[in-house]
């Protein structure tokens, strides 16, 4: 897939800036992703050690 995309670059060069912006929302998307998956309270990846995560949340923490 890389390779088509380096070959379509050198034979239009005008397509570059199309395939680094969608590269970088997908990488941002994705980073996003992972933020929400690893630091959210209402992720449990750990059930057996602390399947209630949220019920450890002080009252100062922010929740909905």
């Amino acid at each position: 897939m890389f390779r088509v995309i380096v070959t379509h670059a050198k034979k239009h060069p005008s397509l570059i800036p199309l395939f680094v912006i969608i590269g970088s929302g997908g990488l941002g998307a994705g980073l996003y992703l992972m933020r929400l998956a690893m630091f959210n309270p209402d992720v449990s990846w750990d059930k057996t050690n602390n399947p209630e995560p949220w019920n450890k949340l002080s009252p100062s923490d922010q929740y909905k």
